[in-house]
């Protein structure tokens, strides 16, 4: 398993990047979280947190289980067959049980689309119960 956190990943951090080889100068792949989850689980961590465009940067990952880059004459379609398991806290830090769960996460519709399951844990404020 791969962990990383959504607050601190970026696009190319979850996905794959392109740089510059110190030692020869030539450009080569680098691996994401996704990439390197291949045939594992990625666990992202404050998924709410995470930046809308870097939310889309995985919309091809979980649909198609590939990252396809095209960077510095570079053309490569990178295989990320990975079970992402996200988790992400209320809006406004407690869950409102009158409210659908898109009304209480930041996510958007097409991402949570790709979700196959959601658990709502709930810590109900109980004095007796929390001491």
């Amino acid at each position: 398993a791969v962990y990383t956190s959504g607050k601190a990943a970026s696009a190319a951090g979850l996905t794959a990047s392109v740089v510059r080889d110190p030692d020869t100068g030539d450009f080569c792949v680098e691996a994401g979280a996704l990439m390197l989850a291949d045939n594992g689980i990625c666990c992202i961590d404050e998924f709410d947190k995470m930046e809308g465009k870097d939310q889309v940067a995985i919309h091809e990952a979980m649909e198609q289980q590939t990252i396809s880059i095209t960077k510095a004459g570079i053309q490569a379609n990178l295989n990320a067959r990975t079970s992402i398991l996200a988790a992400a806290n209320p809006k406004h830090g407690r869950y409102d049980r009158t409210k659908t769960l898109k009304a209480n996460v930041d996510m958007t519709a097409p991402i949570m689309s790709r979700f196959d399951l959601f658990f709502v844990v709930v810590d109900d404020c109980d004095e007796l119960i929390d001491r």
